[in-house]
């Protein structure tokens, strides 16, 4: 049994170090998210069960921690987009499985260099860095907010969220996987959507396609993965199991709802969000991206409220837009998807709550509602 470092340094090169140290002294660590409150940290650092904190004045001690096994790497809490949040515990193993599976299918004429842009307490971060530790990927650093600038300074590859898609022009970068939030339905050649989770060790799907030595399959609706960056468990639980088409129970079942043909990979959404109005079923990622295509619109979350006919009625939260009329949003969501997803209720709202790495916060939707 190991203890658990919680690194509590910035997005930079001092944060890198402190990564570098503690996998090649094999002791597991966990990031935590500078930009909460005290509050939230508190809960944080309880569901992590760190039990030394690392930050700008040295190390700290923490009581009531707990140890971790000896395989253990990561522990990294899921985004809690649909509530509190857990700790996913990742080996070693599947750490390193996940970067180097990424170099190379990313790799060109030679080993990707990095800029890292996203919070490292989220998977999609980490992953970043642990592509340079793990693997010969190269890590240019610079600032955040000048994602623009860093072809010129040497990067190649980048790894964004939608918001940072649409707020930058990174066509000179070789590649760019956007990820978190559903991806937008038309993008530059060198875009590339991801699908994963924390629980797979970060992105396991690139447009549509699993990545080498990842199986991905369709079960009553529901997408189930084995992979080499499989999660070991949760903190204090096991981590949940699915029988595959081939008969063994050693699949996870991602809560995700989508199909699998020839290959190809298509996600629709939660299964828990699925909304069902009157015997149809509207899928709010879907109807999300259909009205985030009407101009005027600048972000659009879709949920639902109960209703004694319906059995659910679709409600649209709607930031910006205020020329769009009411008869616009319903047409256009009759239009592309039918008739039965036109919102029967739209609200404008001031923004969206989403998480730091772009998801949706589904659970507060029914509040604005």
């Amino acid at each position: 049994m190991h203890s658990l470092l919680a690194i509590d340094l910035p997005l930079g090169p001092a944060l890198e170090e402190a990564i570098r140290d503690c996998v090649s002294r094999r002791t597991a660590f966990c990031v935590l998210d500078q930009r909460v409150s005290h509050s939230r940290r508190a809960l944080e650092l309880s569901l992590l069960g760190a039990t030394v904190v690392l930050d700008d004045d040295g190390r700290h001690q923490i009581s009531t921690g707990q140890t971790v096994d000896d395989e253990i790497g990561l522990v990294m809490l899921t985004s809690g987009s649909s509530g509190t949040p857990k700790a996913a515990e990742l080996t070693w193993v599947a750490l390193e499985a996940s970067a180097v599976l990424t170099q190379a299918t990313l790799r060109g004429d030679g080993a990707p260099a990095w800029y890292p842009c996203l919070p490292a307490n989220h998977i999609g971060g980490l992953a970043v860095l642990l592509r340079a530790i793990f693997d010969d990927a190269t890590l240019v650093w610079g600032p955040a907010d000048e994602l623009d600038r860093a072809p010129s300074l040497g990067a190649t590859h980048i790894a964004v969220v939608r918001t940072q898609l649409a707020r930058f022009d990174l066509s000179r970068f070789s590649r760019v996987l956007v990820g978190g939030a559903r991806p937008p339905d038309t993008r530059s050649d060198n875009v590339i959507a991801t699908w994963g989770m924390t629980e797979t060790g970060s992105g396991v799907v690139y447009d549509g396609v699993p990545l080498p030595g990842v199986e991905v399959a369709s079960v009553d609706g529901e997408i189930i993965v084995r992979s080499p960056t499989l999660f070991r468990s949760y903190r204090n639980a096991p981590r949940p199991a699915a029988v595959g088409p081939d008969g063994r129970r050693d699949w996870f079942p991602t809560g995700d709802a989508g199909s699998v043909d020839d290959g190809r990979v298509s996600i629709r959404g939660r299964l828990g969000y699925v909304i069902n109005t009157g015997g149809e079923k509207v899928w709010p990622e879907d109807l999300e991206s259909v009205l985030a295509g009407i101009e005027g619109i600048h972000d659009v979350a879709v949920t639902s409220l109960p209703d004694p006919e319906w059995g659910e009625r679709v409600v649209a939260l709607v930031v910006g837009g205020d020329e769009v009329s009411d008869d616009v949003i319903n047409d256009r969501a009759s239009e592309l998807i039918g008739p039965w997803a036109k919102p029967k209720v739209i609200r404008r709202v001031r923004d969206i709550p989403r998480t730091s790495n772009g998801k949706i916060r589904r659970g507060e939707l029914p509040d604005l509602a």
